[in-house]
């Protein structure tokens, strides 16, 4: 281990409290708080390396905790790694599980184990509250009514959230099986993602109304200057206030962790931050160096410093282990002329790594990740272990004494030592999923199968400061980067060491053929 200078961004906050009587647990059952920001590069933070965009209250958990430098998101999109987080399984594996339009039915049986399942199992109070983007009900959703089924059939008892993602109607909050604040009675709410509904103005017929200009995929229906994908009618009372979304959900989370101070509870807190479009409360606009991309980071590291702020109130703070990540790598223009490009004032929001969100280069999966639980976990701490979000589930389970049946979670691995700083021995191999192309991490090795590669020509918006690193190669040819001398997967070592990828090639088939990795049934207890 090595003591960081610079320390890594959160992803997951665990609390531990006393256990209730009667209850199967620990001596410390800990509260668990995952803070699951959108679209946080690599070297957004300054833990990280980020010089331009101040984020104090991230930095603060990375000194206080354990830094992983070799940590995945198990894909470069929202839905499929919110889905491995949740399940312990990798989304490939699951039919259906990609980017989902905002109103796709719910991605995850409601059979399924799930983490908050997990916990819920265990005596444990469990919420949910900002980002969904799992999908709602099992059809075409009725935003009139009940919307069923959703996080509470997944082991949650409590759910506030952005069904969707923010440039995806309908802009609106979903309180339990509810839209919050909806008057159905003198506005129903009306969703379309086939044909214009209503007469609503959109990015497309009312362009002078838009705050900054959208493609036209993204040019919907306007909701506070801001097009949409998709269209809406109706619902006026139940809208959201973009530049209130970080508020609203921090506020949310601060009840919750408030009401359920003195029993466990798990709370999953995915942000909206940075997702596009991007327009943070207005004592942020402005705020960094980098335009309103750096500014949205730094609102949330602000719902960071709120909810550690809170921890350390009600004192908890010595009770709580600390994870913070991101769903995926950077993306600068995902649909809307906001300036990012041409603000970004020599930010890498990849650091040193190469490409970004859609794509299956490490910048586009190796993410931010802080551990940190004072008194459990060393100060300071650079962890090189090779760890990915879907081992969360098993790890998790594992720190609380939950069972997991054998095949539940089947590609999440239980590296308790490893999330708390004790070990470096994490995962040997990993899977990173492109949204076009699957690549595999073994070792110090990377291996990305044959093209065609159609995720290139998307890089220059990841990385606008830089040409494309490496010529597209011939649609036969695989890629082979030593990522502990090339981490910025600059060199294609095919040619040179053809017999490890034609093994790396051998173990990618296997792990794709698998229908899950079943775990040694002792590791699950």
């Amino acid at each position: 281990m090595k003591k960081a200078l610079l320390l890594f961004p959160a992803l997951v906050l665990i609390s531990f409290a006393s256990s209730q009587e009667g209850k199967a647990q620990p001596d410390q059952s800990p509260n668990v708080v995952v803070i699951y920001a959108d679209d946080v590069g690599y070297g957004d933070v300054g833990a990280y390396g980020a010089e331009k965009i101040d984020t104090p209250n991230i930095d603060s958990l990375a000194r206080n905790g354990v830094r992983f430098t070799d940590a995945y998101a198990s894909a470069s999109t929202c839905t499929p790694s919110r889905y491995s987080l949740l399940t312990g399984e990798y989304a490939f594996r699951k039919e259906g599980a990609s980017i989902l339009p905002g109103d796709a039915p719910m991605v995850i049986d409601s059979k399924q184990k799930t983490m908050a399942s997990v916990f819920n199992g265990t005596g444990y109070t469990t919420g949910v509250i900002g980002k969904w983007h799992l999908g709602l009900g099992e059809g075409e959703v009725n935003w009139n009514g009940k919307i069923h089924p959703g996080p509470l059939e997944l082991g949650f008892d409590q759910s506030f959230i952005m069904p969707s993602t923010n440039d995806r109607v309908p802009t609106v909050y979903v309180s339990g099986h509810r839209v919050h604040k909806l008057d159905s009675t003198s506005s129903p709410l009306r969703v379309s993602y086939d044909q214009k509904i209503g007469d609503l103005p959109t990015g497309e017929t009312h362009p002078e109304k838009l705050r900054y200009p959208a493609d036209r995929q993204h040019s919907g229906t306007i909701v506070n200057g801001l097009s949409r994908i998709g269209w809406m009618k109706g619902g006026q009372s139940a809208w959201w206030n973009d530049a209130e979304i970080a508020k609203t959900f921090t506020n949310r989370a601060q009840q919750f962790i408030r009401d359920h101070q003195d029993q466990p509870f798990f709370l999953y807190l995915p942000l909206r931050d940075v997702h596009v479009p991007r327009w943070p409360a207005d004592r942020f606009r402005g705020e960094s160096d980098t335009g309103l991309r750096g500014d949205a980071i730094e609102e949330a590291d602000w719902v960071v410093g709120e909810i550690t702020s809170t921890l350390q109130t009600l004192d908890l703070e010595e009770e709580t282990l600390v994870l913070f990540s991101s769903d995926n790598g950077p993306v600068y223009n995902d649909g809307y002329q906001d300036g990012a490009i041409q603000d970004a004032n020599g930010h890498l929001a990849n650091g040193r790594l190469r490409g970004g969100k859609y794509q299956s280069f490490e910048g586009g999966t190796r993410v931010p990740f802080i551990a940190a639980w004072p008194g459990r976990t060393e100060a300071g701490v650079d962890s090189e272990a090779i760890i990915s979000q879907v081992d969360l589930v098993a790890t998790l389970a594992e720190i609380i004494g939950a069972g997991l049946p054998v095949r539940a979670a089947p590609d999440s691995e239980p590296l308790p030592d490893v999330l708390l700083g004790k070990s470096e021995k994490g995962r040997t191999r990993v899977i990173q999923q492109g949204r076009a192309k699957l690549a595999l991490r073994r070792g110090k090795w990377k291996y990305i199968p044959p093209g065609p590669y159609p995720n290139w020509v998307i890089e220059k918006h990841n990385d606008p400061q830089s040409p494309i690193a490496t010529p597209v190669p011939p649609p036969g040819q695989p890629l082979l980067f030593n990522l502990e001398k090339d981490p910025g997967e600059s060199k294609n070592l095919f040619h040179r060491h053809q017999k490890i990828a034609e093994e790396l090639s051998t173990l990618f088939r296997k792990i794709r053929k698998d229908n899950a990795s079943p775990k040694d049934p002792q590791q699950r207890r």
